[in-house]
């Protein structure tokens, strides 16, 4: 069975479970924590970052490889849209929002929800205002001018799709919320990607283990 390396709560955890169970694949979560200096952990991933997939020999860290790795092994349903110049806007999304917008809504995340909670710290508001007023708005202005009226963008459910909405998933638990008078599209996005069944799901068992639900 394959293994995965990480905790709920991650988007990038997210990503590979969602993934996994849309695809029926059936898996067990090895919990662990990033960047814990666990000395067991760096022998399969010597970057300490979570996921990271076991499956029999093949031990693979990084949510878009190992996402990957599972569309090439096991194609159906698929998860990544067909067309060549598709494929590369799926992989731009995926790039852009495992990265740039990640580390915002990440931002936002461990101020308002991680320091207060875990760390029994208060909030840098001002970082907080920073990243809300004058990063991320670009972002979100160049995702609305990408995104479709309504549904999703290549018509099914993809991991495009996920990896758009994943950070702001993130970003919504710490009390952010796309503005949709602003950002329609993505608003619209976020709503039609957390109805998915497996997402829905996945984001279940989040709430439970962050103590939301």
């Amino acid at each position: 069975m394959i293994k995965i390396y990480g905790v709920h709560g991650s988007p990038f955890v997210r990503k590979v479970l969602i993934a996994l169970d849309y695809k029926g694949i059936p898996y067990e979560i090895i919990p662990q924590m990033p960047f814990s200096g666990d000395k067991e952990y760096l022998k399969i991933n010597p970057l300490g970052k979570i996921p990271t997939l076991v499956d029999g020999e093949l031990t693979l860290g990084d949510s878009k490889v190992i996402c990957r790795y599972i569309e090439s092994a096991y194609p159906e349903p698929a998860l990544y849209p067909t067309g060549t110049a598709d494929k590369a806007m799926a992989d731009w999304f995926e790039d852009l929002c495992g990265g740039a917008v990640a580390e915002m809504a990440a931002g936002i995340f461990f101020q308002r929800f991680m320091r207060p909670f875990a760390f029994k710290q208060e909030p840098d508001e001002e970082l907080v205002a920073k990243i809300i007023e004058k990063r991320l708005p670009p972002m979100l202005d160049y995702l609305e001018g990408k995104l479709p009226e309504k549904g999703f963008l290549f018509g099914n459910f993809t991991m495009a799709d996920l990896s758009i909405v994943s950070p702001f998933i993130n970003a919504s638990y710490a009390g952010y919320e796309v503005d949709p008078s602003r950002w329609p599209r993505m608003a619209g996005l976020i709503t039609a990607v957390r109805e998915v069944s497996e997402v829905k799901s996945v984001l279940e068992k989040e709430a439970k283990a962050l103590g939301l639900g």
